[in-house]
Formats: structure tokens, C-alpha cells, sequence
């Protein structure tokens, strides 16, 4: 079991990691340069750096231990055919100065260097990649039938923005009746009270949408099965 709050993951007592994949949302150029969405909108662009060290352990002793890793990204179409103009104005507005809004801006397009996943977690030529153009990663993608099909159902998550693509999916998870877990230390929000809140929402009504653990305690529990590999 991997030891977590306010219950230990998963709930039956055995971990089997088959069943269990790692989760890592969104760690992609895009919102991670400093000339990025973080820094473009006023947040501080090394509160999500500052994960990478921790999901780059969590990912090597996933592979090891025998979890599956999924990873998702955010992004458009190339002709933009997907973004609306509703999106396209709240991207706008949301961070400009003063309240008016700068349609200047982009945002991620597939195809484009910012869609990239870092060089630091790239993904493995047989782990699935989710590219998404919603929060979630559930939402008019094949994630679910990709995890049903692998027999898969627990997660643990890692990735940005804690608050919104990472607790959105981890929402849609729960809904679908996956067992969650999100790793506090190894997810992160440019804003700390929305990562905080987030945090704390999973743990709501003794665990409602999941569990929340530390970098450390998974580790130690996909240990075990490391050492019998």
C-alpha cells in the first residue's frame, strides 16, 4: 500500500501494478518556459518546475515496478478549428493587464514546440499519449477505454495545473469509478492558494474524490516491487 491521507492507496490493502498507472498531466513547453501560459498570465512560472525533479523519480520507479505511465497534453487544432470564441476571449482576458483583453495571445497548438512534453519526462515509445484540447483528459478522448482495455483502475497523478487540467481529470477519474491519488509534491499551480485548495477539495467528506500522498510514500511503496523485479 502506498501510505497516503485519509486513507491509504489503494483501499483494498494491495497494491498490484498492472492495475495501477501513473498519471503525468500536461508537462509540456508551453506551460513551463518563462515566456509560457504561466508567465503570459503573472504566475510564477518556477512553482511547476519546481515538480519536474520529483515526477522524473516517480516515473523511473513506475517503470520499474511494472505501472503503466500515461501521459496527457493540452492543445488546438492548427487551424484553431477547435478553439472557441469564448475560449479564445477568456485566454485573452484572463491575463491581461487591467482587465482588457490581449487577442494577441495563443494557445498551445499541436504540432507546435510548446505542445512538447519536456526533454526532462519524455515519454516512452510504448506509453500512451492523451492530447486533449479540454481540462480533462477524459472528455471526448479514448483515455477510458484505454484504461479499461489495460485493465487499469487506479491512478496516481502528477502534473500542472493542480487545480485545473490535473484536478479536472482526477474528477472525471473518480466519476468513472477509478481509485485516485494525487501526489501533492509532484503537481503544482502557478497561483499556491489554487494548488492548496485543490489539495485539500480531493480530501473532502473522508476522501470523496480520492486520496492525497507524497512524492516519498510512493516511492517507497512501488520499492517493493522493484527489489522482486
Amino acid at each position: 500500500m502506498i501510505a497516503a491521507r485519509p486513507y491509504s492507496f489503494p483501499h483494498e490493502g494491495e497494491l498490484v501494478p498492472a492495475a495501477t498507472g501513473l498519471v503525468v498531466v500536461d508537462m509540456q513547453r508551453y506551460f513551463l518556459s518563462e515566456d509560457g501560459f504561466a508567465a503570459a498570465h503573472g504566475f510564477d512560472a518556477s512553482l511547476v518546475k519546481a515538480i519536474i525533479p520529483n515526477i522524473v523519480s516517480l516515473v523511473a520507479a513506475a517503470r520499474d515496478a511494472g505501472l503503466p505511465v500515461f501521459w496527457t497534453r493540452h492543445g488546438y487544432r492548427p487551424d484553431l478549428s477547435d478553439w472557441t470564441p469564448f475560449e479564445a476571449w477568456r485566454l485573452a482576458h484572463s491575463g491581461a493587464p487591467g482587465g482588457e483583453p490581449d487577442f494577441t495571445k495563443r494557445p498551445s497548438v499541436r504540432g507546435e514546440p510548446g505542445f512538447e512534453i519536456i526533454p526532462a519526462l519524455a515519454p516512452r515509445q510504448d506509453e500512451l499519449i492523451v492530447d486533449k484540447s479540454t481540462a480533462g483528459a477524459f472528455c471526448s478522448t479514448d483515455f477510458d477505454r484505454n484504461l479499461r482495455a489495460r485493465g487499469v483502475s487506479r491512478l496516481i497523478f502528477t502534473g500542472c495545473t493542480t487545480d485545473v487540467c490535473v484536478h479536472t481529470t482526477l474528477r472525471e477519474a473518480c466519476d468513472r469509478n477509478y481509485q485516485c491519488a494525487l501526489v501533492e509534491d509532484a503537481c503544482a499551480s502557478g497561483d499556491p492558494r489554487a494548488h492548496d485548495a485543490a489539495i485539500y477539495l480531493t480530501t473532502i467528506e473522508n476522501g470523496f474524490w480520492g486520496v492525497v500522498t507524497q512524492t516519498a510514500s510512493v516511492l517507497d511503496g512501488l520499492s517493493r516491487f522493484s527489489l522482486q523485479r
